[in-house]
């Protein structure tokens, strides 16, 4: 969950360029959106995806082509001036970090992997509550995290200084990731 993918780099982006109150809301989105993976997972999505196998390679290619997408932006707007901090778009904000992690296949095969190895036999339904509000919990709390420190005032100074050259290996990075999803088997 700790290593980067698009969701960690556009928290990291979102809080540099939009700043606390913009940044919040989008990675408390990642964070549900990550956490709904597992919520699938434990009603059975890897089930799925090893029974069709082509769902499953369908799925990495729309979220590889939509990774790919949000690099294009990343890039394009590497030279575009910074909006201004704290624009109050809570529900854009918000409803695009839902989007990018369900998007994002690496939490789903997390997810799947970690429910079948550690939970192999059938759960109750306080099991199943239970694992799902530690999954939230320990998305919140790292999201949270990253967007607040990222979005202090140091931190954005010297984002502001690099920003062409910080926006544009961010795309690169995404572009990469985007592309290992849609490729690796």
């Amino acid at each position: 969950m700790l290593s980067p993918g698009p969701a960690i780099v556009a928290a990291i982006q979102t809080s540099f360029s939009r700043g606390r109150e913009v940044a919040l809301p989008f990675g408390l989105g990642l964070a549900l959106g990550a956490s709904l993976w597992c919520l699938f997972a434990l009603g059975g999505l890897s089930l799925l995806f090893r029974t069709y196998p082509a769902l499953y390679h369908a799925v990495k290619i729309l979220g590889g082509v939509y990774i790919l997408w949000f690099a294009w932006g990343m890039w394009r707007g590497a030279a575009a001036p910074l909006p201004e901090a704290a624009e109050k778009k809570f529900g854009r904000g918000f409803i695009g970090g839902v989007l990018l992690n369900l998007s994002n296949p690496k939490p789903a095969l997390f997810y799947a992997a970690l429910i079948l190895r550690l939970f192999p036999g059938p759960l109750s339904l306080i099991d199943n509550a239970s694992i799902y509000v530690v999954a939230l919990s320990t998305e919140l709390f790292w999201y949270a995290t990253v967007t607040i420190a990222m979005s202090t005032a140091p931190m954005r100074r010297r984002y502001f200084g690099a920003k062409f050259w910080i926006d544009r290996t961010a795309a690169l990075a995404l572009f990469a990731l985007g592309l290992l999803l849609i490729f690796k088997s």
